[in-house]
């Protein structure tokens, strides 16, 4: 590949721009300065850097956020912040998008990318890929509430019964759901059918993959380990 389609490739602006980059000597490739737009890359294991910053070539890129409360999952954010504002230009002319969303309020796991079979394999309603909620509710949780969320619930304008594969309850108010579908709302609506409400929220797992060690807003590139962690089908 050459040296100015990778650039454009890695999100650094368009073709002109980048070729006006190398020109300018602003690109260093395994810490040679590179002159020459039409030089030619082995992309593998590709190191290089843009006015010193360096940078890892990847091919797709695949994010775990701790996402704080008050973002919201949208580019264009009406009330709150965006998640989007956490990470650098180049990611975002990538095309970078949230696998699925949560609430502004809600905070925890969220996987970010642009690769688009990657995003469906983890949001198509059929691929039945767990998602575990921690929570903190209104009331004290019952029996009875334990029992309906493991039964199933009827929500309001949703057709088919909503039913947690993992119910497991860690103090009076601290719930913890495993879900398999992903419509809007969801948990909270759950909640609310069984005559309970959520306070706070935070999603600490998809699939197999668990929330890393990460302060919110931090977030960092997974391994394909961890990428085929989160695709990782759990029995319901």
């Amino acid at each position: 590949m050459f040296l100015e389609k990778m650039l454009q490739s890695q999100g650094f602006g368009s073709r002109k721009h980048c070729q006006q980059l190398i020109k300018n000597g602003a690109i260093a490739v395994q810490g040679e300065v590179i002159t020459n737009a039409k030089h030619k890359l082995n992309l593998k294991n590709l190191s290089f850097s843009v006015y010193g910053e360096s940078f890892d070539y990847r091919e797709k890129v695949y994010i775990a956020l701790n996402k704080p409360q008050n973002y919201e999952c949208s580019h264009q954010a009406t009330h709150h912040f965006s998640v989007f504002d956490l990470f650098d230009d180049a990611l975002i002319n990538r095309g970078l998008q949230c696998v699925g969303r949560l609430d502004q309020d809600t905070s925890g796991l969220l996987l970010l990318t642009d690769d688009g079979q990657f995003l469906q394999a983890l949001t198509h309603p059929k691929k039945h890929v767990a998602k575990i909620y921690r929570m903190q509710t209104a009331d004290p949780v019952t029996e009875q509430q334990i029992q309906q969320l493991r039964q199933g619930v009827e929500l309001r304008k949703e057709s088919g019964v909503f039913a947690a594969t993992e119910v497991i309850q860690h103090a009076e108010n601290e719930l913890q759901l495993t879900i398999h579908q992903g419509v809007y709302h969801q948990v909270k609506r759950m909640l609310a059918a069984v005559g309970n409400k959520v306070e706070r929220l935070h999603r600490q797992q998809i699939g197999a993959l668990a929330l890393p060690e990460l302060e919110q807003g931090k977030w960092i590139y997974l391994t394909d380990h961890q990428v085929e962690l989160a695709k990782t089908r759990m029995s319901i």
